[in-house]
Formats: structure tokens, sequence, C-alpha cells
């Protein structure tokens, strides 16, 4: 069993910037698609960005693009997402997530990740 935890998340101004992070227990993680989804209130999850196990293939809701930038670093069992200009809309709580089994190089459907973390309270203010 992976186990995932996000941190970073917080208060920050329209236009800041924030750094999330998420940790992985296992080693195995460095096998694994991951990816950023998030849910805001009154709203369902929805996908933020993926990337693959090696790092080579990305893949970015279009309300992110140009602004996110989804990383990892396997040798820490570690996955990021930088988020720049952030906005109001942005405000949501983070998820990364994790798919143990080979469907593709990214993903970008919940019911494809099978670890979660808890999530990290990112709030834009205007």
């Amino acid at each position: 069993q992976v186990q995932l935890v996000e941190s970073g998340g917080g208060l920050v101004q329209a236009g800041g910037s924030l750094r999330l992070s998420c940790a992985a227990s296992e080693r195995t993680f460095s096998g694994y698609g991951v990816g950023w989804f998030r849910q805001a209130p009154g709203k369902v999850r929805e996908f933020v960005a993926a990337i693959s196990w090696n790092g080579a293939a990305t893949d970015y809701a279009d309300s992110v693009k140009g602004r996110f930038t989804i990383s990892r670093d396997n040798t820490k069992n570690m996955l990021y997402l930088e988020m720049n200009s952030l906005q109001p809309e942005d405000t949501a709580i983070y998820y990364c997530a994790a798919r143990s089994v080979w469907l593709g190089p990214v993903f970008s459907k919940q019911y494809e990740a099978n670890y979660w973390g808890q999530g990290t309270q990112v709030t834009v203010s205007s």
C-alpha cells in the first residue's frame, strides 16, 4: 500500500504562487503514473495535471495550462505542482493520486487512481 501525503497549501492573493508537494511512502511510487486533482466547495472533484512514471509525458486541464507545472523526483518519491498566477477560482482542496496499473503514460480519470492523499487546502483571495 502506498500512502500519499500532500503539503504546501495555504492562503495566497490572486496573482500569487504556491508549490504543492506529495510524498509517497513506497519506492514503487516511482513506477506509477501520478496526478493532481482538486475539489472546490460545492463542486465535483476535477482533474488538474498528470505525469508519467518517468516524467516524459504530462497532461493538464485547460483551465491551468500555462500556469501550473507538474513534476516529480523519483529519487525522493516526491510529486510536485507549481502553481503560478493563481486566481480565486483555483480555490479548492488539492489531492495527489497514483495509478499502479499501466493503462497509458498519464491519466485524467479519477476512477483510474487507486491511491489518494488526504488533500491540502489552497485558498486564493481576490
